[in-house]
Parts: structure tokens; sequence; C-alpha cells
């Protein structure tokens, strides 16, 4: 394994100090790094979705005629398909820049199954996309010689590269800068008021990561059956999901459990809902202002007004609360108000030690779900 601090010497003698992309667990490490440092010989610019990205470092390198670093997981590497391709490709305007990817679902290694898929494809897709690429190994001298030579690349094709991360190759760091537990309740706490408030026929979507891990995990503590749409991959399409879902069953309540980071990577998201005012949607963001599964990094939602950006969209109604007292009080108002309306629970970062998996598969958990649809 590497040190952070050896990562960013390597980078930092190849003249590479601008970072930028969407945080992924598998170098959850460096994250926690690059976000002690900033502003202190290096730039991190935490990005809302991995086009973003691309273009912010582009934008970089236009400016200053450098390269910088894109980091991502690999699912990330299917979002920025558009802007690799018809900004930075050489038969476009030709930028240079570094992809950092994360390689979850790694061919016989043990992963979740929403990581199978791009985990078998990925490098394949970078050859389809003419992206060279290596693996970083996990000493000094190994991952000195592939930095140097991958940025040589880049700058004799003027065009993107990429350096692939596995599992286990860049050591703990412990973060100096930690985010302040300020809020009464968990995710997991609100999510329990709010499902003990809920009568039952709603349909529930939820964002992936912790959040659906949580709700499958109450459904057995209640001896019921989770019945409920988990959107274990697809970061930011929960709400898309269920608007397609509200508008085929306007009968029923359809309740979209969110969380901000993935809001942010999707928010054109509200500007349909707004649009289109499907009155049985109800949509819930639990904002603990991190990237709770990857590792807790900081998203930009501080600085963000959901509230206001739904209302702006068009939603119905949108409300913030901060206490389990008016969580009760503004969830039991929102299930009988016409929608499209919004709730934000501001929250604490973090989960259980001991918080499991679905036991279930996504094709399983479909059935069941479409299933419970046509009840009622």
């Amino acid at each position: 394994m590497i040190k952070c601090e050896e990562l960013y010497r390597i980078f930092k003698d190849n003249k590479i100090d601008f970072y930028t992309g969407v945080p992924d667990s598998t170098f959850a490490d460096w994250m926690k790094f690059l976000a002690d440092e900033h502003g202190k010989g290096l730039s991190n610019i935490v990005a809302c979705n991995e086009c973003e990205a691309i273009a912010i470092s582009a934008g970089y390198y236009l400016a200053t005629n450098r390269i910088g670093v894109v980091y991502m997981q690999n699912s990330g590497e299917g979002k920025a398909i558009n802007p690799l391709a018809s900004l930075c490709d050489s038969e476009i305007y030709s930028i240079p820049l570094i992809l950092m990817i994360g390689w979850r679902g790694e061919p016989q290694e043990k992963d979740e199954p929403q990581h199978k898929k791009m985990g078998r494809i990925m490098i394949p897709l970078l050859e389809t996309l003419d992206i060279p690429y290596k693996i970083l190994p996990g000493n000094v001298e190994g991952t000195r010689r592939v930095i140097t030579e991958i940025k040589e690349i880049a700058e004799a094709t003027m065009a993107p590269v990429a350096v692939i991360i596995k599992k286990g190759t860049i050591e703990k760091y412990e973060a100096i800068k930690k985010m302040e537990n300020i809020y009464e309740m968990t995710r997991e706490d609100a999510l329990k008021v709010i499902a003990d408030i809920l009568d039952g026929t709603e349909a529930i979507i939820s964002t992936t990561g912790k959040l659906s891990r949580e709700l499958f995990e109450y459904r057995v503590q209640k001896n019921e059956t989770p019945r409920d749409f988990y959107t274990v991959g697809s970061m930011g399409c929960s709400a898309s999901v269920a608007l397609g879902i509200a508008l085929q069953k306007p009968q029923r309540n359809i309740f979209i459990f969110d969380g901000d980071g993935a809001v942010l990577m999707q928010m054109g998201s509200l500007a349909t809902i707004g649009h289109y005012k499907p009155k049985n949607l109800k949509h819930v963001i639990f904002d603990n202002a991190s990237h709770d599964s990857t590792g807790g990094q900081p998203t930009v939602s501080s600085t963000v007004n959901f509230k206001e950006i739904a209302l702006s969209c068009g939603y119905i109604n949108a409300t913030e609360v901060k206490t389990r007292e008016e969580l009760i009080i503004e969830c039991k108002k929102m299930k009988d108000e016409e929608g499209p309306n919004l709730l934000v629970v501001n929250i604490n970062r973090g989960s259980r030690k001991d918080l499991g998996r679905p036991t279930t598969s996504p094709i399983q958990n479909k059935i069941t779900f479409m299933n419970f649809l046509k009840e009622g």
C-alpha cells in the first residue's frame, strides 16, 4: 500500500495539484487527505457529478495549460462518457486530463450486484474510448513510474488518460478536518420515524447507499416483507424512478427517500417533477452534507437551499426540519397534502457499524415491489 502523503508528493513532483470529482470508497482515505490539504498547495473541487468534474478539469486546463485529476468510482466512468467523447477527445478539443478510477466490481472479487457489470466492462470501455490506462501499484517506486508515464502519455496525445485504483492500494488516513454532528437524529432515526407514520399503502423508492440498507433492515426488524424499491445503483435516479411510477399510479402516494449527494447529482429531476406536478409524489431528502456511503466526504449541500430550489421548480410545498418533533408534524402534513412536495430532514452523518445489506437480490426486490404496486 502507499501512503496518501507519498501519493501526493508524486503528483506534486509531476506538477499536478488540481483535483476534482465524486468520491469513491475504493480510495476514501485519499479523499480525506484532499479535503484536509485543499488550499494548502492543492485545489480540490467537490463536484456534484462526474460529467461536471470532467468539464471543471477541462476549464482548468484551458485557463492554465496544466493537467488536472478527475477522481470517480468506475460507475462514474459510464456517466462521464459524453464529455470524454465530445469535449476532451482528441478529435474535438483535445484536452488532456488524468482519470483516477476506483475499481468496484473487479472480476473474481466479492462486491455488490450493482458493481458487477461495470467492474467487467470498465477496461473495455476505456479501450473503446481510446483512453490509455495503467493500474496503480501499491508501492512508491511503482506508483512514481505509473504517474510519470501516464502524464507523459496525456501530454503526448493531448487527450484523457486513466489510472485505475484497486481496493487496498492506498493506506488508511486519519482526517484532521472532522464534520461535527449537531442535529438530533441520524438518518436511520429519521427514516424510522417516517416509516412508522406511513400507513403501509405508500410506495417508497429509496436512494442508493446506506439509506436503502437501513430501510431494508427496518422492514425485517418489524417482521415485514421488504417491499420498497431499493435503488442500489444509479445514484441520483431515485426521484426520476418515482416520477415514472407516480404518473402511472395517481391513486397511490409515492414517497422518495433521497440523499443530499444523490439530489445534487441529478438536480434537474426536481425541475421535471415540478413541471409535471404529480399530486401523489412526496420527496424526502435526508441531508447530512456528506457522501456517507463512500466515507463521509462532504457534499456542497451546506450552501444549497433545497427547499427554495424545489419551490422554484414548481413543487407545491417544501419545508425543512431539524428535530424529531418537527419531523413528526411535517411528515403527517405531507402525507395528506397534495404534491409534489418536499421535506428536507437535517441529520447527522454516520451509521451503525453493523449495518448489513439487502439479503435479497435486486431482481427479487423488483418483483416484490411490482407485485406490491399491483395491490390496492
